[in-house]
């Protein structure tokens, strides 16, 4: 692996963590600092969107961004159609905090809506970040 794809992986990494870092803060802390239901449930299905994005991006370090993108986006959707299906293991997992953050619970439109508002942003810093340097 070129030095050029280690470097942008371990910003990758660093976004994804922080993103997670953020999304859990938020989850935990959203309420006692103030703010809406709104705010802390949709917030957290943004930084979800982009948690996506980031993983993706670096697990294909060397692929296209938009591509990452739509991928993100689909492996979201994905995840929110999952939603649908019900065994009694997979509901039990969904009431655990683990299964509520990675799962979700109910299906929901606006999800998907707040997840494509988290990976839009994070495309657009994952191409900021990487643009060339002038000289």
């Amino acid at each position: 692996m070129s030095t050029r794809y280690r470097n942008r992986r371990g910003l990758l990494v660093l976004a994804f963590a922080l993103t997670i870092v953020c999304g859990l803060g938020l989850r935990r802390f959203g309420y006692a600092a103030g703010f809406s239901f709104a705010v802390v449930k949709y917030g957290g299905s943004i930084l979800w969107g982009a948690m996506v994005y980031w993983l993706l991006a670096t697990i294909f370090v060397s692929s296209g961004r938009f591509r990452i993108a739509v991928a993100a986006l689909f492996v979201s959707v994905a995840v929110e159609l999952f939603r649908f299906w019900h065994t009694p293991d997979l509901d039990a997992f969904r009431l655990t905090a683990a299964g509520a953050l990675l799962l979700g619970r109910v299906f929901s439109l606006w999800n998907i809506v707040a997840y494509a508002a988290g990976i839009a942003p994070a495309l657009a810093l994952d191409c900021a970040l990487s643009k060339p340097k002038p000289l």
